[in-house]
């Protein structure tokens, strides 16, 4: 089954226990983490993720795009994060390594996520160790961008590489995500679509996460 992970990036941050509830209907909450180094853009923290912790029932589908993230990934575990992915290009090799296994320690779900100019292969390293891989098919740092479809093959490369060596390991997309997108994602092999826009621009919002399902 496809999964939707709407991301709150697109919610009214006044009214974010309001619009979580709107899309409970979903299979994960996507939050969006930015430091302004890793991309040029801050969003939310820790505080905002233990804030939000009890608002749903849904697993926290937690996006760090921020530097060296192994210092952090255990303080969002505490805050209630499920699955906490980093980027493959935020560090060494060693501190990506460092930080997926201190979210293991937590007993939570790990991934790593790839820019769109970061080649399927630098998933390789991790490969084996991650529940989760992300392929960004925007430029990390702001949302409502244009879906790059030059993306698919790597999509469809991370899905071959999945199926060798973690058939377990779920594949998700980010960035552009919408109706007329969805479709293309899901054929190069994602199974988690995250979307933004798409969801909360919806009249109704249940609807459009069934339509986004397909």
């Amino acid at each position: 089954m496809i999964k939707i992970s709407p991301s709150i990036l697109s919610a009214d941050f006044a009214n974010l226990e309001r619009d979580i509830r709107k899309i409970s209907s979903a299979d994960y909450v996507h939050v969006d983490v930015m430091d302004g180094v890793f991309v040029p853009n801050i969003t939310i923290g820790i505080p905002v993720v233990k804030a939000i912790r009890p608002t749903t029932e849904l697993p926290l589908d937690v996006h760090l795009m921020i530097v060296e993230p192994a210092r952090y990934v255990e303080a969002f575990c505490d805050a209630g994060a499920d699955l906490v992915t980093v980027h493959v290009e935020a560090g060494t090799e060693e501190n990506i390594h460092a930080a997926l296994d201190k979210i293991h320690a937590k007993g939570k779900r790990a991934g790593v996520v790839l820019k769109p100019g970061t080649p399927a292969e630098a998933a390789l390293p991790f490969l084996e160790k991650v529940e989760l891989i992300l392929a960004m098919t925007v430029e990390p740092g702001f949302g409502g961008q244009k879906f790059m479809a030059d993306q698919m093959p790597k999509v469809s490369a991370l899905r071959k590489l999945i199926e060798e060596r973690n058939p377990g390991c779920e594949l998700e997309v980010d960035g552009g995500v919408s109706l007329e997108t969805c479709g293309t994602c899901v054929a190069a092999g994602a199974n988690v679509l995250v979307a933004g826009s798409a969801v909360y621009s919806a009249e109704d919002i249940p609807e459009r996460i069934r339509a986004l399902r397909g």
